[in-house]
């Protein structure tokens, strides 16, 4: 990085780099998935942890802070999204408890990571 310490992509992000983590995990656990829920469950959960790190990789792009700060707030409702439909999942008992159990702290992660990240941007 330079330019005065502004990340000169969303790829330096750490917060980026661990939303595409998260999403990398979910479908990783979402290929043992019942088949019929592929066009279900499965499909919602990739679609909104994709969006994760898609959301803050098109609010860094953005000119504006206040456009960034609006893309992270997307991202955290595409967490809580993913976040409710891992508990789902769970209820289910479409997964281990070993494999979404580490989900749900890289889902607490993210979350204090955007939100520091929204409010170091509100200042």
């Amino acid at each position: 990085m330079n330019n005065g310490g502004k990340p000169q992509s969303y790829r330096d992000l750490l917060v980026w780099q661990k939303g595409t983590a998260l999403a990398l995990e979910i479908y990783r656990v979402t290929q043992r998935f019942p088949s019929d829920e592929r066009f279900g469950l499965t499909a919602q959960l990739r679609r909104a942890a994709v969006s994760i790190p898609s959301n803050i990789a098109e609010g860094q792009a953005r000119r504006t802070t206040g456009e960034f700060i609006q893309f992270l707030s997307h991202a955290e409702g595409s967490l809580a999204e993913v976040d409710t439909q891992i508990y789902l999942a769970q209820q289910l008992g479409y997964g281990l408890e070993e494999e979404l159990s580490p989900i749900s702290t890289q889902i607490n992660e993210l979350r204090k990571m955007l939100n520091a990240l929204r409010r170091s941007l509100t200042r």
